[in-house]
């Protein structure tokens, strides 16, 4: 479909469809970012692909059923030649080569802007977790992007780089297989998101990304397994050949955020060899990931989420494989993310930056070649941090290998680190996925509570924290045990707390209600929903 007029749009032939009263809205928008060959694009990989993501999506349901009824994520006995094969990926851009920090946020015009002109070595424009993709969003995010690539974003002053010449490198988080753009379907279906995201931002932005010396970069997020990453690179290839583009010019950063995805990290590397420069460790998803898949296994419940940290020992064994994997196959290591939220108090800022100057030390003292940080005033700290370990000689710690590691075995991974299961932990839980939902909901999906950056992982780790805690009736530190009726009883009370921190005109005005009948629905239900935002979605505002 071409999508430049309304009388265009009315006499197209094309299979895909812009749905309802979305073709008389934002059209200014969709002419821009929509054009006829991103339209073009979208079927042509959509016609193509998306069957495999339907079976891709099968095959996790199947996986996961397998792990309901007792067995437990290991290493691949049929990819056993891959991990012992000697290989290495495609060499890594110049521009690539030092990712000391990434700065992650929202696709909002003014946060973009601040982005490019942080002091980060790279800015994650996130249509994913940091994206609450009404279509406005998601419109409004491409069409950010395109202005700031393409030097138009006049209304915002350039601070202190030219963009044709921008030092901060600009890479784009697209959504995960599991979601669909329900406002464009293909033969009456919704198109997979991902599929979305990918085509519109390279189409748009390809050639001009090209002339800048750099290139369309992709961050890919929720794999599940090496056959998902061989999706993409098909899809890949498909449009580098389609573009007459040189194989490999497209590069992605997987993240490394679901526990069925660290025991096939090698597989992933190798089926993306030709476009893939690194790993992260998406470390919140990771912990969401590890309770959901593990949810059916009473020997494999976390305690308080704030005793998981980077130091706990399936965080570390996680860590350290992902790098000891990466640098072994020429790939960068990215570490996880920081959230927190400096402020004007002198002492809880000096708490704060001491914090994550002590968590960026340990990643880069496990070896990794950069991290992320949620707010630019983390960006300093993190950079001292980092420059301790890589020092003046390298940009990034490739050298590293690991090889004197002992290998990192299936059962510390798997093995759940100690810590108190407190009441007080469920009541911070319960207020913070409240305070989330109820914001995600209204179109902010990058949300500051407590002091921290809060993206969807946030309310993903609390609710089914809880959920899992319900199912197998824990017994908390002061002796109460985990029951419906206990969580029901906090969450009204916790619902009266957040009414009293925000203020009562904050809470009319709010969606506060709508946001706790949607939580205690998913706490109470018997079967764990896969993702908060599947729900949440048919109560965003459009």
């Amino acid at each position: 479909m071409t999508i430049n007029t309304i009388e265009e749009q009315k006499k197209a032939a094309s299979s895909l469809v812009i749905n309802g009263n979305d073709q008389e809205q934002h059209l200014t928008k969709q002419s821009q970012v929509l054009s006829s060959g991103v339209v073009t694009l979208i079927e042509k990989v959509c016609e193509k692909f998306n069957h495999e993501v339907t079976e891709l999506l099968k095959l996790r349901t199947l996986k996961q059923q397998s792990i309901d009824e007792g067995t437990l994520p290991a290493f691949l006995s049929e990819t056993k030649s891959v991990r012992e094969a000697h290989w290495k990926i495609a060499s890594i851009p110049q521009d690539l080569q030092d990712r000391r920090v990434e700065l992650i946020g929202p696709v909002d015009r003014y946060t973009l802007m601040n982005g490019i002109n942080s002091n980060a070595n790279v800015f994650i424009a996130d249509f994913e977790d940091a994206c609450s993709p009404s279509w406005e969003h998601v419109l409004s995010g491409q069409e950010n992007l395109r202005d700031v690539i393409h030097g138009e974003m006049d209304d915002i002053a350039q601070t202190r780089k030219n963009n044709d010449e921008m030092a901060t490198v600009l890479m784009c988080r697209v959504r995960g297989l599991h979601m669909l753009e329900q406002h464009l379907t293909l033969n009456d279906e919704p198109i997979p998101a991902a599929f979305f995201d990918f085509c519109v931002y390279f189409h748009n932005n390809y050639l001009k990304l090209l002339e800048k010396g750099s290139a369309p970069y992709f961050y890919i997020p929720k794999l599940e397994s090496h056959l998902e990453a061989r999706l993409w690179a098909k899809i890949f290839s498909f449009v580098e050949e389609r573009y007459c583009l040189r194989p490999g010019t497209i590069k992605c950063t997987c993240l490394i955020e679901t526990l069925p995805a660290v025991f096939e990290m090698e597989e992933i590397l190798y089926e993306l060899r030709a476009n893939i420069v690194a790993l992260n460790c998406g470390r919140w998803d990771y912990i969401f990931s590890y309770i959901k898949t593990l949810k059916n296994h009473k020997d494999r419940i976390l305690p308080d989420t704030q005793a998981v940290t980077m130091d706990a020992s399936l965080m570390s064994a996680y860590s350290r494989l992902l790098v000891k994997t990466c640098h072994k196959r020429g790939a960068m290591a990215i570490g996880g993310l920081a959230a927190g939220i400096p402020s004007d108090d002198k002492v809880n800022n000096e708490q704060l930056l001491t914090q994550v100057f002590n968590e960026k030390q340990v990643e880069a003292h496990h070896g990794h070649d950069g991290t992320w940080v949620a707010h630019e005033g983390l960006i300093a700290i993190s950079i001292a941090a980092f420059e301790q370990y890589i020092g003046a000689s390298h940009t990034n710690q490739l050298h590293v290998t690991r090889d004197v590691d002992a290998p990192v075995s299936a059962k510390e991974l798997l093995f759940p680190c100690q810590g108190e299961r407190t009441e007080a932990g469920i009541r911070l839980n319960l207020r913070i996925a409240l305070q989330y939902i109820q914001a995600w909901i209204n179109g902010q999906a990058s949300v500051p509570i407590y002091g921290l950056l809060e993206d969807a992982s946030t309310a993903e780790i609390a609710r089914t924290s809880i959920w899992q805690w319900i199912k197998h009736q824990v017994l908390l530190s002061n002796g109460k045990r985990v029951t419906q009726s206990l969580i029901k009883e906090m969450l009204i009370e916790e619902l009266a707390k957040v009414k009293n921190e925000v203020g009562d005109q904050e809470f009319t005005h709010g969606r506060y209600t709508q946001a706790a009948v949607l939580l205690e629905n998913m706490l109470l239900a018997d079967e764990l929903v896969d993702f908060f935002t599947e729900p949440a979605s048919r109560l965003l505002i459009a």
